[in-house]
């Protein structure tokens, strides 16, 4: 039982450090995850180069915008 438990626990923080290109679109369950994802380097986040990643949970570039004023972001 112990092994066991160790290695969920090692799976929990792998999973916790995964890079955000491990993600995708359609895994983000609301905009603010799919901006934090892209601005930490997910690049097929925004595939027509309009500022607006994941459209499946961002709808506007305002809404994009006021997500990355409020996480820092500078992705442009």
């Amino acid at each position: 039982m112990k092994f066991v438990r160790v290695g969920l626990a090692l799976a929990g923080m792998i999973a916790l450090i995964a890079p955000a290109h491990a993600r995708s679109c359609k895994a983000a369950s609301s905009c603010r995850e799919a901006v934090e994802m892209w601005c930490n380097g997910y690049s097929g986040a925004d595939r027509d180069n309009d500022g607006i990643p994941c459209e499946n949970v961002c709808r506007t570039k305002a809404q994009v915008d006021r997500i990355k004023a409020e996480i820092g972001c500078d992705h442009r």
